[in-house]
């Protein structure tokens, strides 16, 4: 099978049933931000040291492509009862990620700078893309169907790659950057 189809060389794609949609088409925004994210995963990934964190995308990478099948499904509800989903447990999972890296780290007082160490601004990256796959989903479920869970997964997931940035920055022995408002 060939990698191109020439399909979508007018602007149109296919959604999960079949169905022809134009690239710009709110599920494509949401599905493909997904994707986006699902990639800054895997670069996280791939620098990390640690077997458990590398562990940890891994999974997340994998719920990410559940999620990205949820929103190319274009809310057909039998399509939709033949995938896997996001549960309950994907979430504690995050949770509990967090609070084992939590344990290691100071308290917050201040906000802090992205940056630091590359990998930490990759987090930082990822971050920032999930929230913006967040707002996009929601703004999707004004249209279409979307099982809320997969919102809720995303705003914990925002705060997991928050966290992994700041456990990055101690283990690689980086002190975090507050931002400190200047007074003009």
């Amino acid at each position: 099978m060939k990698i191109y189809t020439k399909s979508g060389d007018l602007g149109e794609t296919s959604l999960f049933g079949g169905e022809r949609v134009k690239k710009h088409h709110m599920s494509i925004q949401a599905y493909g931000t997904v994707d986006e994210l699902n990639s800054w995963c895997g670069l996280v990934k791939d620098h990390l040291t640690k077997s458990n964190q590398k562990e940890q995308l891994l999974s997340i990478q994998d719920t990410l492509f559940v999620i990205g099948s949820h929103l190319a499904s274009n809310g057909d509800e039998k399509l939709i009862s033949k995938l896997p989903t996001v549960t309950e447990p994907s979430i504690s999972f995050l949770e509990n990620a967090i609070d084992e890296m939590d344990m290691d780290l100071a308290p917050m007082k201040n906000f802090i700078l992205p940056g630091g160490h590359f990998l930490s601004s990759y987090c930082h990256l990822s971050r920032c893309v999930c929230r913006r796959a967040e707002r996009l989903i929601i703004e999707l479920c004004e249209s279409l169907p979307v099982n809320p869970i997969i919102i809720k997964y995303l705003n914990r997931l925002s705060d997991y790659f928050f966290t992994l940035s700041r456990h990055i920055l101690l283990q690689n022995d980086v002190q975090e950057q507050p931002w400190i408002p200047t007074k003009k």
